[in-house]
């Protein structure tokens, strides 16, 4: 089975999602399909050998919509803008000079867009050759990322048709609000000139409502355009409800007038015209669709804003010289030149020099990390001290940057399980509110009522049914909720994860790197009685081990150097494999390592009960004990652990207080297991457990009836991460985490862990809401339009009333979904 992701064209609300899901749902060899409404995209997993992505397509073709799949060739696409063309023959002339560059795939060059379009093989050539053959044709070019390329002329195209629809609001209310007064205005006792009194000139009246409908109608034709065609291919959506509705109501009216130049029943007609009703419906209606498409837009800030932390230039370093070149020309391997108050180009390492680095944008930590020379560094990241060299390791798409970004656009295409019973209601709203529409009106009609009652009715009912709520309730909340945690420097993978992680009731911690920092560290250290001072047996210990490359070696040697000590180099050394180090420092013979190093060179423990104790201390708290001596006398233990991260306690306490069930899962002994967890707060453990035997234990969790998540490194937990119900990786563990974790935690926190749980119930909080405000909505809505509180005396829904509800129901389910943007 291959999973596809499709960018499909022509949606217009539920209905639309719905009824394509349905159909390509039916379609031999798929085994799921999940369409987005919100961000106009279809997950696909299908048999290749048995239904192809372009036989899917063809299908949706046929649905009115349009399906656009990305091609998979192990190609790449590089896109130019092309300068200095000015004829046919230029651009035939260069497109017939990169089809002829070896690894180039193909080559399409237009005029008219000054564009070219290269597919190639990156093993075979680069980008700089290509764009080095354009120049050498007497050509200019400039190279856009195609991510962030199709993303901004996506945008574009979306503000291009916000930008349509708020100027087709003009003539619609300029039309509209006359003609509402001057149909109502008599009414509700506003006078009339006798010109255009309906008692005295019926004719005039009614053809001055006409004359400013048309302005409104054709102003709001797309209702028309769109919505007809889809109910006479069986498919309505919402623009058939509007086009219905308001025909309906329009062609009733403009029969009448007829009727009126006619001279038949002059007076009578006049009074049965429902021109505002059709006019403001569809000037309602247009005014809601707009704050809509406004709302929406602002879903994707969050990536837009990543986005745009990319630097368009870098600072290149070739042969002693800087040279200012695009960023999409820097390859892997060049050395690049970072200044003060820069984003830093692409991913890499500092080659020379330091500064602190704002890796807010990945991690949510506002304070800068302090860097240095052969220290990792982020694109995208901002250096805020002391100008650097780096060289480049990941560049392009393959940055740290551009994963994020794929990952949570990946995320704001997928549907959560809540959705799926908005998507079943969705696919047969349609056509059930115009049946319902149509069987009030008839039921009202035949039961006495008149047929300008009837039609009220009808349209009301047409109108009010708001389908785009319920599609718009959960994808918008979760492209908002995926996109601020990427803020926070959370990426939640799918829809499916932000909705389980809110579910969990059981936390599986590994030990190693989750609930401690990782490595080992110097946590204190005993002086057997009347030997040398603390500073001294410290000072000796690091200078020996300063040649060990051991982690407790090394643990050793950090500490001296925090305390602002320079270890002496050792002038002999020789390492004992199972036992520790033979040094000489300063003149002295030092021993380091294990009770048995001692032993074998004849040097005795004291018989101190103290010092006994605090042994004894070490190991009930699973810290590592490293003897030390000097000059052929034991004088210190040093007691040596992976110690707990600050945060922990705080945030086990905190999963606590939320009725989590925090278990510590690791492959330590259980009495050193015992120990971190009683320090960490965590009362049940489960240790001795290999790492190929954690998911095992997971799944017995998930047995019992829990639902578990595991969180890790994602390194060799990432079978426990993938068999849990949500995985949940730490940011040490990046690349791994990628492909084995259902949440990845950018900052190496424990807090995040926190803010991820509480996004998520955040998230389905709102999500709940709106789907309880779409359904609540249309059923308390439908049925009031219907006529239902009419029967037992109450009154009715005006249609403009009933339009203006509608147009309104999904700018408040999408506004609720932007709360979550000001999510802390």
């Amino acid at each position: 089975m291959n999973t596809v992701q499709a960018q499909i064209k022509g949606m217009h609300c539920a209905a639309c999602s719905a009824r394509i899901e349905r159909a390509v749902g039916a379609m031999d060899g798929v085994e799921s399909v999940a369409v987005n409404l919100a961000a106009e995209t279809m997950s696909l997993t299908h048999d290749p050998d048995t239904t192809s992505v372009e036989t899917v397509a063809e299908r949706i073709k046929e649905l009115g919509f349009e399906a656009i799949f990305p091609q998979d060739n192990g190609l790449e696409e590089l896109n130019l803008v092309i300068g200095g063309m000015h004829c046919a023959a230029c651009s035939s002339r260069l497109e017939r000079v990169l089809n002829g560059l070896d690894g180039v795939d193909s080559a399409s060059v237009s005029l008219a867009t000054e564009a070219g379009e290269i597919s190639f093989d990156p093993a075979t050539i680069s980008r700089k050759t290509i764009r080095q053959a354009v120049a050498d044709a007497g050509f200019t070019s400039e190279v856009r990322s195609p991510s962030a390329a199709l993303y901004e002329e996506r945008r574009k195209e979306a503000e291009a048709r916000l930008a349509a629809q708020k100027r087709a609001l003009i003539p619609a209310f300029l039309f509209a609000f006359p003609l509402l007064i001057l149909s109502m205005g008599h009414m509700w006792g506003m006078p009339l000139p006798q010109w255009l009194d309906p008692a005295h000139s019926p004719v005039t009246f009614a053809l001055a409502q006409l004359l400013l409908t048309l302005p409104v109608v054709w102003s709001g034709r797309h209702f028309y355009l769109q919505g007809i065609p889809a109910l006479l291919r069986g498919g309505p959506n919402m623009d058939s409800l509007v086009a219905t509705g308001t025909g309906a109501a329009f062609i009733y009216s403009l029969w009448n007038t007829v009727e009126i130049l006619a001279g038949i029943d002059v007076m009578t007609r006049v009074m049965d015209l429902y021109y505002e009703s059709a006019a403001v419906l569809i000037a309602m209606i247009s005014l809601g669709k707009y704050f809509e498409a406004r709302s929406k837009l602002k879903t994707s800030d969050a990536i837009r804003a990543l986005m745009r932390l990319a630097p368009e230039t870098a600072t290149l370093i070739r042969d002693g010289e800087q040279k200012t070149v695009p960023v999409d020309e820097v390859e892997p391997g060049d050395a690049l030149l970072v200044k003060p108050g820069e984003r830093i180009p692409v991913d890499g390492a500092i080659a020379d020099g330091s500064s602190s680095i704002d890796e807010s944008m990945l991690t949510g930590e506002s304070m800068p990390v302090s860097k240095g020379e052969g220290d990792p560094v982020a694109g995208g990241t901002m250096n805020t001290h002391g100008a650097f060299t780096m060289t480049a390791t990941r560049v392009g798409g393959d940055t740290m940057l551009a994963r994020i970004v794929r990952l949570v656009q990946e995320a704001q295409g997928t549907k959560a399980p809540i959705a799926n019973l908005a998507d079943r209601i969705s696919f047969y709203f349609v056509p059930t509110v115009m049946s319902i529409a149509l069987a009030a009106g008839l039921a009202w009609y035949f039961s006495g009522a008149d047929f300008a009652f009837s039609l009220r009715i009808f349209v009301a009912v047409m109108v009010i049914a708001c389908p785009c709520a319920m599609g718009l309730a959960t994808p918008v909340s979760i492209m908002v909720g995926t996109g601020r945690g990427a803020q926070l420097g959370v990426l939640i993978k799918s829809g499916r994860a932000l909705q389980e992680a809110g579910n969990l009731d059981t936390i599986v911690f590994d030990k190693t790197g989750t609930l401690t920092r990782g490595r080992p560290e110097l946590v204190e250290w005993t002086m057997t009685r009347g030997t040398a001072a603390r500073t001294e047996a410290l000072f000796l210990a690091a200078g020996a081990e300063s040649r060990s490359e051991h982690p407790l070696a090394q643990a050793l040697v950090r500490h001296a150097r925090e305390k602002q000590l320079d270890p002496p180099e050792p002038t002999a050394f020789e390492a004992i494999p199972g036992r520790g180090i033979r040094a000489t420092v300063m003149g002295r013979e030092v021993l380091i390592g294990n009770a048995e190093l001692l032993a074998e060179n004849d040097i005795s423990l004291i018989d101190d009960p103290f010092t006994t104790r605090e042994i004894e201390r070490y190991a009930a708290e699973g810290m590592t004990a490293v003897y030390f001596a000097s000059e052929g006398r034991f004088n210190a233990v040093f007691a040596i652990a992976d110690t707990m991260r600050d945060e922990t306690p705080e945030v086990i306490a905190e999963l606590k207080r939320e009725g989590m069930r925090p278990i510590m899962l690791t492959g330590d002994n259980e009495v050193t297991a015992r120990a971190v967890a009683t320090r960490a707060g965590i009362h049940e453990v489960i240790a001795g457990v290999l790492p190929d035997r954690k998911a095992d234990e997971v799944e017995r969790l998930q047995k019992e009836g829990r639902k578990v998540a595991m969180i890790g490194d994602g390194i060799n937990d990432a079978p426990a991460l993938a068999r849990a119900d949500i995985g949940i990786a730490m940011g040490s563990g990046i690349d791994v985490a990628v492909e084995s974790g259902d949440v990845v935690l950018m900052q190496s926190d424990l807090r995040s862990l926190l803010t991820a749980l509480r996004l998520s119930r955040a998230t389905m909080g709102n999500i709940k809401q709106n789907l309880f405000w779409a359904f609540a909505f249309n059923t308390i809505g439908i049925p009031v339009a219907a006529g239902l509180l009419h029967v037992f005396g109450g009154p009715t829904l005006n249609p403009m009333i009933a339009g203006t509800a509608m147009a309104m129901s999904s700018v408040t389910v999408v506004s609720n979904a932007l709360r979550l943007r000001f999510f802390k």
